[in-house]
């Protein structure tokens, strides 16, 4: 075992994933990139191994209760506690078709993913987040998932309609809340971020941050102080409308 501050981050081995990755080991910890697709994880350790980051892989199918309990399993002979857990991992499945038109499947597969994913990572990984103390644990949502937001004209997110993925992300944001209520007598933090427009796979790389500026939040969400918020809704302004 390591006496070494552990996180894990999920999705890791590109955009948003890999922009936090590098920053949480830039702030000295051991990084543990989850990835779906263990050639492409290996590729994104790498890539930041040379650059002399303590990070490691782990294959990890947030989709799946089969991968998730085994991934936690052989981390936990690995570690003693998880310090950060970062639910990244998302997708948009269809972001052209109208909510009358969508299909149920896609709706499914978005929610198992963006929704049902970070609640089974979570579960399944409490037990370490409670033997570090004073855990951080941070979901990636979008201001997609604020209904204040996308009912305000003058916003931009006022102009997206997408059924699965908004309704996936506000979900999210009542599941952050629910999380930080049960895990704060633990001194564990959770809180859920807006990373903003990032240029990413997820929106063909039309979005207008790069992936180093939408991994800004929840980098500074995952080393908060004792003094720091739970069960809030954060953007790089401050907070976002639920």
């Amino acid at each position: 075992m390591t006496e070494k501050r552990q996180a894990l981050v999920t999705g890791a081995n590109k955009g948003i994933g890999l922009a936090i990755a590098k920053g949480l080991a830039e702030a000295g910890m051991t990084v543990w990139m989850a990835a779906r697709d263990p050639q492409r994880g290996e590729a994104a350790v790498k890539s930041l191994q040379d650059d002399g980051h303590d990070v490691r892989l782990i294959e990890l199918d947030v989709a799946s209760d089969t991968s998730v309990t085994g991934a936690t399993a052989w981390l936990s002979d690995q570690i003693a506690a998880l310090h950060v857990l970062v639910n990244n991992a998302g997708v948009l499945v269809d972001a052209t078709t109208p909510p009358s038109g969508l299909a149920m499947k896609d709706i499914r597969e978005t929610f198992e993913v963006n929704l049902f994913g970070p609640i089974r990572v979570t579960q399944s990984l409490t037990p370490l987040l409670r033997e570090a103390g004073d855990a951080r644990v941070v979901m990636i949502g979008s201001g997609l998932g604020s209904l204040a937001l996308v009912t305000d004209p003058a916003s931009i997110y006022s102009s997206v309609n997408l059924l699965d993925y908004s309704a996936s992300k506000v979900a999210l944001n009542a599941v952050t809340v629910s999380f930080a209520k049960e895990l704060e007598p633990f001194g564990i933090k959770v809180n859920i971020v807006d990373p903003g427009n990032v240029r990413t796979d997820l929106n063909d790389n039309t979005g207008v941050l790069t992936p180093d500026e939408g991994a800004a939040t929840a980098i500074r969400m995952a080393l908060l102080d004792s003094s720091g918020p739970t069960g809030g809704f954060f953007a790089s302004h401050g907070r976002q409308p639920w």
